[in-house]
């Protein structure tokens, strides 16, 4: 199922390709995974390197959970390579206002917040949610009668 968010996000991705930049999307939790595993496998340098390359990088699901020390760590140094050299499309459901509690250590959440907050275009959508009007449709109740009088 797709949010009004994600739409946005794969819409500026596929425009930025089709305009001959470099661009991906990529979901927060998978992009942190990824991460993980590279470091694990000895490639973490290698897909910086790719991450900061892109032109565009659209991260969506940004801060549905709290971070920890090593996804702090991964995401300061993905913003920092791409801080003004690149864009950075960031797609949340969370307020911008919430994003330094989530992210945990203040020092962490000052350096990533300054480095995207900076000379940001900030949009907030307004309206009911996509996902609201995709639901399973409503099964009816059963219809009952009163009872009969004697």
């Amino acid at each position: 199922m797709r949010h009004r968010e994600e739409f946005l996000d794969c819409a500026f991705v596929e425009r930025a390709c089709r305009r001959g930049f470099t661009a991906r999307y990529v979901r927060m939790p998978r992009l942190l995974h990824e991460l993980a595993l590279g470091r694990g496998d000895g490639s973490y340098t290698r897909l910086l390197t790719r991450l900061a390359k892109l032109d565009l990088l659209a991260i969506d699901d940004w801060m549905l959970a709290p971070l920890r020390d090593s996804e702090r760590r991964d995401l300061t140094e993905v913003i920092e390579d791409r801080a003004e050299r690149a864009s950075t499309l960031i797609a949340s459901q969370l307020p911008v206002t919430d994003w330094h509690a989530v992210i945990g250590d203040p020092n962490q959440a000052d350096a990533i917040c300054d480095r995207l907050l900076h000379d940001a275009h900030c949009i907030e959508l307004k309206g009911r949610s996509l996902r609201r009007t995709h639901d399973a449709p409503k099964t009816r109740a059963p219809k009952t009668r009163a009872p009969k009088s004697t």
